[in-house]
């Protein structure tokens, strides 16, 4: 899978195995792939992920990991990008002139957009609009893999099992957890 993954940093497109890119990214290559249920499937076209990058930026200068943990989140755990997906992103993204990235200490870089970029955005503005909706849309559609979710199941079912284990319980111990639960399932029904 990862052999067949080749990108071209070039301004104004290229070649690529005989095949004349007509994307104003210029190459090609796989950008994105989620996980459920086992299998990969694709969660954005080609050039999509360099739009939604973008637009993060544009809303807010990042580092590279602060972008993979805001596309995460605008995807609602349904896509995670690897730095390894990212970091040629954000590359390329420089390269075209479309982002600045400056010393932030510690080894980061700090990106931020040009006017060149913005007005590259700008021209997109549907397509991005379009990519931002269909973010939501599967992060509604994956709420059970919710990162916070998740995190708070986890949290729940390790306390439980702690708790559990630790020794005797006194029947008002028993009566007290058995309650906390019942207690959180009707609030999770109410919502």
């Amino acid at each position: 899978m990862f052999g067949r993954h080749h990108f071209h940093h070039g301004r104004h497109g290229g070649h690529h195995g005989g095949h004349h890119s007509r994307h104003p990214f210029g190459f090609h290559g796989h950008e994105g792939h989620h996980r459920r249920g086992g299998r990969m499937g694709r969660f954005f076209d080609h050039g999509d992920l360099r739009l939604v990058v973008l637009k993060l930026i544009a809303d807010k200068p990042s580092h590279g990991y602060e972008l993979i943990k805001a596309v995460e989140t605008a995807a609602g755990g349904a896509y995670t990008p690897s730095p390894g997906v990212i970091y040629p992103t954000l590359t390329l993204l420089e390269e075209l002139g479309y982002v600045t990235a400056s010393d932030a200490g510690g080894g980061k870089k700090l990106y931020a957009i040009t006017d060149e970029g913005q007005a590259f955005l700008e021209a997109n503005s549907q397509p991005v609009s379009s990519l931002f909706e269909r973010m939501a849309e599967a992060a509604s559609r994956s709420a059970a893999f919710s990162p916070q979710i998740m995190r708070a199941r986890e949290n729940l079912k390790t306390a439980l099992r702690l708790k559990l284990t630790a020794g005797q319980l006194t029947p008002e111990q028993v009566a007290a957890i058995a309650k906390a639960l019942d207690d959180a399932a009707v609030a999770i029904e109410g919502i």
